[in-house]
């Protein structure tokens, strides 16, 4: 396992590779209206910023088709050796990973720029110099390329569960505070307009998602496969007690079992924005 690996706060590991392609999945209709919005066309080139094992990656290959062509970017060498098998194996010869850090973007990108557009979900919000790296996505998208984050702000704030419950409250913030403690924001989205208007770009649109689901919703799968893979790591890291995982697994079986519990998810916060010409 590399360095980079260790540090990342989710883990790389087949459990997380299964989370990743489950939360895809519910969250795959919400991508592909941002991206029709976007206006991702046959033939374009299109980064993959933190693409993870790819889930993503290959269905922006649909849509720019062969003509066109999808590059990501991820440090995890595990993601990236299934990026490149999957991509393999679908016959998707115009579908690439690199492995590296993204705050890197110009050396790693050298000889593969300039981009029509690039994607970015859920990474901002783990990443130490986030100014960084939106300005390396800007040097590499051609004039009038655009960008497409989708990530977070409030957090902490707008997860909850229905009815209430202290050890739930507990849980989140023990989350955004991992988050922060390994150089991540859960706020990110409240300083990216200003730091894509720093860098050069028009803000086109600007939107938020909230979602809600009961126990018998699919979107509940969501929030349940993150606790099963990620709370064993905050027990690990110091940032939750057994005890309070302990309870915690009990009070989530009981809702998930009670027909009025409800839980509203954190919101996801979506920009499109444009590189001036």
């Amino acid at each position: 396992m590399t360095s980079s690996e260790r540090a990342y706060v989710l883990g790389t590991d087949q459990e997380e590779l299964l989370r990743l392609g489950t939360q895809h999945r519910l969250w795959a209709e919400s991508a592909l209206r941002l991206w029709e919005r976007a206006a991702i066309r046959p033939g374009e080139r299109v980064l993959d910023v933190g693409c993870g094992p790819g889930f993503a990656s290959r269905d922006l290959a649909a849509l720019v088709g062969p003509a066109g062509a999808v590059v990501g970017v991820d440090e995890s060498a595990r993601f990236v050796a299934h990026f490149t098998r999957e991509a393999a194996s679908q016959h998707l010869d115009h579908v690439r990973a690199l492995e590296g850090d993204v705050h890197h973007l110009p050396d790693l990108l050298r000889g593969h720029a300039p981009f029509d557009a690039a994607y970015i979900r859920w990474v901002l919000c783990f990443t130490r110099d986030t100014e960084r790296v939106i300005r390396g996505i800007a040097s590499a998208l051609r004039p009038g390329g655009r960008i497409i984050i989708q990530d977070y702000f409030n957090y902490q704030g707008s997860t909850c569960l229905a009815p209430r419950a202290p050890v739930f409250d507990r849980t989140i913030e023990a989350v955004s505070r991992s988050w922060r403690d390994s150089g991540g924001d859960t706020d990110v989205m409240g300083r990216v307009p200003g730091w894509l208007l720093g860098a050069g770009f028009r803000i086109d649109h600007w939107g938020a998602l909230q979602r809600c689901a009961r126990p018998t919703d699919t979107m509940w799968t969501w929030p349940t496969i993150f606790w099963k893979s990620f709370l064993p790591r905050l027990v690990e890291s110091g940032h939750l007690s057994a005890a309070d995982k302990a309870e915690f697994d009990a009070h989530w079986a009981r809702a998930s079992a009670d027909p009025a519990a409800w839980i509203a998810l954190p919101t996801v916060f979506e920009v499109i924005a444009t590189k001036a010409e």
